[in-house]
């Protein structure tokens, strides 16, 4: 077996160690005197090792090591301590689980400074987690992390491994198909790490006792041992039972520990933990990735560890004799799991329930600078079928682009490209594409599913925009009230023809006085979308409706019947026009007059206009 090889090969590193250190055949009571020199010399000399760690070679880290020797030859040795999916077997054979998705301390010794900690995460199911990595910390600037799909960090930094041994600051690391194993060995005492992934084993080859805490310690110690700060890690979730789960065959396939070929070690290991911690588990999550045989495996590794190995179970347990990995390296919101019968990186349910709950594969869309985009969950994709190098929008040059970092699949469009259908109603402007399947013809046979994903973004009707004047006598005093549109919509009026004199409300304007009026917007494709407006009238009264009234604007043409009014531009993006100042004589003071505007949408390829908009700008007539 690999793992077999990979232990014997440590155990021949840690005999080099012991030789070069000359101790393999030292009594052990010199051998203890021998540790306890050297850990006064180390108390004495520590500051000054530390301080260029970049300098410190294996040798010079020993005696660090050194220290946590000493603290474990007072007791048994060959503690281990088992982590498999949510499950904790502490070095007593208590069984315990963690129900959250935080960062606990499975080992800590205070003489050392030494923690070993585990974080946990959900897979499949928001209510059960599984152990996700390990982080082991020597000192400050010693710091091994074993993480998902076998990678390896030491010190911050990436490392390549292989099924030989290779030393990195201190650890001795080393991979194969089975997993990751790292440790280290000074003076015949050594900490051995196993991860695969699923399933983390602590090997402690030292006398447990009360300057050592932690989960592997003390099982039922999830309170003091909990390490994240932040406590939304805590919070608890509730997915609905599986109901393809049988909980008493269940716990049939994981009562084989007491049968052969198992049951050759039960003398040497005690296999109920194991059993409870496999039916505990799979009573609530379905048996895939392999999570059933990661029981079974965890136990036969723990038999390995006692010298009892137990031979041929991966046939009588009906498993594969290998786990394979995922081609690529699975993001935060993802895992290694099954996928129509090959390993890829699924979706955690957390983060994917935020999309599930609704049907939906990604989203929302995002509206932005006449641009429209949609993000399509990667991960969902292929739990889904559907390979997103199939897809593309009404344009079939137009495709998704996946981000490597987070592996979302992003299409956009702008509001004329990519095949953008546009559309008006009484209230908007709306451009409308669709990701579809590459060759989504109901006459070709093709092995994926079809895909129809309809995504827009609109552009409202205009608020209503107001420029309203107070004549008195000869005397003028300007108002100036400016809305505001989705897009910028403004309207000033200049008392000049170049725009230069924009009117403020201290402004004199006189009776016959010629003004600019000019309506303009930004934002807006001028490309696509067209701003007409099709009426302008004065008022006495603030009301749009109120009487009399007095059209300046009928069309998009100026009042025939007024021969001051211009219309200077009524197209694109812009409406300018010159009119003379006139008063009411509705009564002695003259009223407030009040000039409306409708702008209506028109598409650049033929668009039916507004029909002459009538009183009320809520409700405009029909686009």
């Amino acid at each position: 077996m690999h793992s077999k090889i990979g232990r014997s090969e440590h155990k021949k590193r840690q005999t080099e160690i012991q030789r070069q250190n000359g101790v393999l055949h030292r009594k052990p009571e010199q051998d203890l005197q021998r540790l306890s020199e050297q850990k006064k010399k180390h108390h004495i000399h520590s500051s000054s090792t530390l301080l260029k760690p970049d300098l410190i070679s294996s040798n010079m880290l020993r005696p660090l090591l050194f220290l946590f020797a000493v603290s474990g030859l007072t007791g048994v040795n060959g503690n281990l301590c088992t982590v498999t999916g949510p499950t904790v077997i502490d070095v007593n054979g208590v069984l315990n689980s963690v129900s959250d998705r935080c960062e606990y301390t499975l080992l800590h010794d205070q003489n050392t400074g030494l923690t070993l900690k585990a974080n946990f995460l959900e897979r499949r199911r928001r209510d059960v987690s599984f152990v996700d990595s390990l982080t082991l910390v020597l000192s400050e600037f010693y710091e091994l992390q074993l993480l998902q799909g076998q990678r390896v960090m030491v010190a911050g930094s990436p490392v390549t491994l292989n099924s030989s041994v290779q030393t990195f600051t201190g650890f001795d690391l080393s991979k194969d198909q089975t997993g990751v194993t790292a440790g280290f060995s000074v003076s015949g005492v050594s900490l051995s790490l196993f991860f695969d992934g699923t399933t983390a084993q602590i090997d402690m080859d030292f006398a447990i006792n009360g300057a050592h805490s932690g989960l592997c310690v003390d099982s039922n110690s999830s309170s003091s041992s909990r390490l994240s700060s932040d406590t939304s890690c805590q919070e608890q979730h509730v997915d609905p039972v599986d109901d393809t789960i049988n909980c008493p065959t269940v716990t049939q396939q994981c009562n084989i520990l007491k049968s052969a070929p198992f049951s050759s070690c039960n003398s040497k290991v005690d296999p109920q933990p194991y059993i409870d911690a496999c039916t505990e588990t799979m009573c609530k999550y379905p048996d895939v990735d392999g999570l059933r045989c990661q029981f079974l495996e965890a136990y036969a590794k723990a038999c390995e560890n006692s010298q009892a190995p137990v031979q041929n179970w991966w046939t009588a347990a009906q498993c594969h004799n290998s786990q394979s990995m995922c081609e690529q390296q699975c993001k935060d919101h993802e895992f290694c799991g099954d996928i129509h019968g090959n390993n890829d990186c699924r979706c955690r349910a957390i983060d994917a329930h935020q999309y599930t709950d609704q049907n939906r594969l990604g989203g929302p869309t995002v509206c932005k600078d006449n641009t429209a985009s949609l993000s399509l969950v990667g991960c969902l994709l292929k739990e889904n079928g559907i390979d997103y190098t199939h897809l593309h929008l009404n344009d079939q040059t137009c495709k998704g682009v996946m981000d490597q970092d987070t592996h979302m699949v992003t299409f956009s469009f702008s509001s004329d490209s990519c095949g953008a259908v546009v559309t008006t109603n009484n209230s908007q402007v709306t451009f409308t594409n669709a990701i579809v399947t590459r060759n989504s013809s109901s006459d070709l046979i093709t092995r994926q599913d079809k895909v129809f994903i309809e995504f827009s973004c609109s552009q409202p009707k205009p608020e209503l925009q107001n420029l309203a004047f107070n004549i008195l006598d000869n005397s003028v005093e300007i108002v100036l009230q400016s809305g505001e549109w989705k897009y910028s919509v403004t309207m000033k009026a200049y008392s000049d023809a170049a725009h230069s004199q924009l009117l403020s409300p201290k402004s004199d304007v006189r009776l016959n006085q010629k003004i600019w009026i000019v309506l303009e917007t930004e934002g807006l494709d001028k490309d696509v979308v067209s701003v007409v407006t099709e009426s302008c009238w004065a008022t006495s009264g603030n009301s749009s409706s109120s009487t009399p009234r007095y059209d300046l604007i009928q069309n998009g043409c100026p009042n025939a019947e007024d021969g001051t009014v211009q219309v200077m531009g009524n197209e694109g993006q812009q409406l300018c026009a010159g009119l003379s100042c006139w008063r009411s004589d509705r009564s002695a003071e003259t009223q407030i007059s009040q000039i409306q505007t409708w702008s209506s949408s028109l598409d650049q390829h033929g668009l039916d206009s507004l029909d002459d908009f009538h009183g009320d700008l809520d409700q405009p007539s029909e686009w």
